[in-house]
């Protein structure tokens, strides 16, 4: 079982700093914890590092706050409540979907859209945030887990 890292300050800059970079997000409000080697997630709570080790020695926690991003090959990839969260401060790679795409998107498939980037994209529509894709040459990527999707409709 893995471990609960909590950021100290020089590591949570790290993340901020990748983030700015992809997203143009400069400041994440929230204590971040990494659970594994890749999954980061947002604390608002008032333990310390010291107070979760205590903790997972009575009891193994997996996780504590809201996933909000993936550490991928050096990139960040931001989960839908990661850009829900942030979306007030998201300002690079916001591709924005027409009601259409949004639906294709919600029901998991890949959008055939040359975007002319590379990368993970945020994925918008109107006002809601719907997490990210990975742009190639040909399409964006779709990472909604299946239990989230939206179910085909019948007539």
């Amino acid at each position: 079982m893995n471990f609960l890292k909590v950021f100290n300050q020089q590591e949570k800059h790290e993340i901020e700093k990748k983030l700015e970079e992809q997203f143009g997000i400069e400041d994440v409000p929230y204590t971040i914890i990494m659970s594994g080697k890749e999954r980061l997630f947002l604390f608002s709570g008032s333990l310390d590092e010291k107070d979760i080790k205590k903790i997972w020695e009575i009891v193994p926690v997996e996780r504590m706050g809201i996933y909000f991003a993936k550490i991928i090959k050096g990139d960040l990839k931001l989960s839908i409540e990661g850009t829900q969260i942030l979306k007030n401060q998201i300002k690079k790679n916001l591709f924005t979907l027409d009601s259409e795409q949004a639906e294709e998107w919600m029901m998991g498939r890949d959008l055939n859209i040359k975007t002319g980037k590379k990368g993970f994209l945020v994925m918008k529509y109107e006002d809601d945030f719907l997490g990210c894709g990975k742009a190639s040459e040909e399409k964006i990527g779709n990472f909604i887990p299946k239990s989230r999707r939206l179910k085909q409709r019948t007539n």
